[in-house]
């Protein structure tokens, strides 16, 4: 590890730049993982179309660059060194790109779905589907750039033959910053077109998609950086030497971020959507197809599986169900969230056998079905507002059970660390403790992706060894330890939650059929 003199150890910073589906963080942190200055901005989600969900690049690009001006400014304010930018990116968007490295469309997100269609046809051929899955370690889903591109080739083929570059966010923004075409082995990852063994794109997947090699950009390391254009520079008030790092993907970066670093450990994040993950040596799938697996850094992956549905859902009850509108919450001075919590705090673990299938919009793991759609299940004229609020909260706890069933599979699961807006609710932790029953860690660090970009930053200077060393950084706030009484009750219900998706999977796609004929 490179030797620093102390003065200078505690005034460098990186800032780490998390850039999600609605909005961006810029936040500077110093190498003992301390927060020092931040600065945010949003961004819409453009739905023109049902199941269309897409985003505008120079949008996103505008907003990275007001928030790091920000943070820059904010430094310099505090005399504080600035060493260096680095990316978290959400993942699996996908926009072609012009000879120029410009956007022809505005890009699909991960949340995009109008690719469920070439995705049906695609697992008509049960032995393509293991093959792409065990070469990439991405199931066949709508979330996927492979069924994006798919999409776009047989809907727009004039758009397709346009299409000279096949272009993500995480590109996109890093030739904006940098003038380099590159991304990084943890966005290629996520594609469901990159060869894990190889490390490298997948040349039977191409020739599938209808693409040459030559029209995805070179893939780096994850600690790869390059020097900031002089133009973005002076326009962010920043030196010219400052080197932008190409980072990974949010998702495997909050493990870095709150500390589970070590193989066996899990981050469990729920925040719009859901996610449980664990650290591996090497790239693993798992034979029924029911996680994925992604890079890191270069000789550390993370596997997992991440829900469509989390606190979208609790938004939809505040909204639809309890309508607590934003002015009457401000005449009685309280946040519908916690008022939420409270009523269904009141409410016995089970919800008195009302159970909450959270698929609103279909689901990603472990099932893989766009098709899927929520519902209320045992409702009765006994429950009330306040027991579906709790069976939300539960609904989505079996969700990531469903998704820890799979990744018991691969290993012994040492600790579980949370995060993610979920984490402001001390009933929603306990569930989900006693729905895994598993000791749940939160720890002192909330801001699991951008600190895992700035931490890839400092491995990239040589100030940190290697992502082992968030280890020591991120300390435990609180643990949550399972209800045994509460336990049992969940491990009952937990096995209609599954029955219901399996029994019910005619029935869920022929309503998913109707809503969309009839949209």
């Amino acid at each position: 590890m490179m030797k620093l003199n102390f003065q200078y150890r505690q005034e460098a910073v990186w800032i780490g730049i998390d850039v999600g589906t609605t909005g961006v963080r810029a936040i500077a942190y110093d190498i003992t993982g301390r927060k020092v200055a931040s600065s945010e901005a949003f961004y819409p989600l453009l739905t023109p179309h049902p199941d269309w969900a897409e985003e505008n690049p120079a949008q996103i690009f505008k907003a990275v660059q007001e928030v790091v001006h920000k943070t820059a400014a904010d430094l310099k304010y505090q005399s504080r060194h600035l060493a260096g930018l680095a990316l978290s990116t959400v993942m699996h968007s996908f926009a072609g790109l012009d000879r120029n490295y410009q956007p022809l469309m505005d890009m699909q997100t991960w949340a995009d779905s109008r690719s469920a269609d070439i995705v049906r046809e695609l697992k008509r051929d049960d032995s393509l589907c293991h093959r792409f899955y065990e070469k990439t370690g991405c199931p066949i889903h709508a979330c996927y750039p492979l069924a994006k591109i798919l999409w776009l080739r047989k809907n727009h083929p004039e758009m397709f033959q346009q299409m000279r570059y096949v272009g993500s966010l995480k590109d996109y923004l890093f030739y904006g910053l940098t003038g380099n075409w590159l991304i990084d082995h943890s966005t290629a990852s996520t594609s469901g077109m990159y060869n894990e063994k190889r490390m490298d794109w997948d040349e039977e997947i191409l020739e599938y998609v209808g693409l040459e090699k030559a029209q995805l950009p070179p893939v780096v390391s994850t600690t790869h950086s390059e020097r900031i254009k002089s133009d973005v520079a002076a326009a962010l008030g920043i030196s010219s030497d400052i080197p932008v790092v190409i980072g990974a993907t949010d998702g495997v970066l909050v493990n870095v971020g709150i500390g589970a670093v070590q193989p066996g450990k899990l981050s469990a994040t729920i925040g719009t959507s859901g996610a449980l993950r664990m650290l591996t040596n090497k790239p693993i799938t798992d034979s029924k197809m029911r996680t994925w697996c992604y890079n890191l850094v270069d000789d550390m992956w993370v596997a997992g599986g991440a829900i469509n549905n989390g606190g979208m859902i609790l938004r939809w009850v505040r909204d639809k169900v309890c309508h607590y509108t934003k002015h009457h919450l401000e005449n009685l001075d309280v946040d519908g969230y916690d008022l939420m919590t409270m009523k269904a705090s009141h409410i016995a673990a089970g919800a008195n056998g009302l159970i909450m299938l959270p698929s609103f919009t279909g689901e990603r793991a472990p099932y893989w079905n766009s098709e899927l759609r929520g519902m209320f299940f045992g409702l009765s004229l006994n429950h009330s507002r306040s027991h579906m609020i709790r069976a939300c909260m539960e609904g989505i706890a079996y969700s990531m059970n469903s998704v820890m069933q799979a990744l018991r599979d691969f290993g012994e699961i040492k600790d579980i660390r949370v995060s993610g807006s979920f984490t402001k609710s001390d009933l929603w932790m306990q569930i989900l403790a006693s729905v895994l029953d598993e000791e749940l860690i939160l720890p002192d660090n909330s801001e699991g992706a951008a600190f895992g970009a700035a931490v890839l930053g400092f491995i990239s200077s040589h100030e940190l060894a290697d992502i082992s060393a968030t280890n020591d950084l991120v300390k435990p706030k609180r643990i949550i330890k399972p209800n045994k009484d509460d336990v049992e009750v969940y491990k009952e219900l937990y096995l209609i939650f599954e029955q219901l998706y399996w029994k019910l999977q005619p029935e869920l796609a022929a309503i998913a059929a109707y809503q969309k004929k009839h949209e």
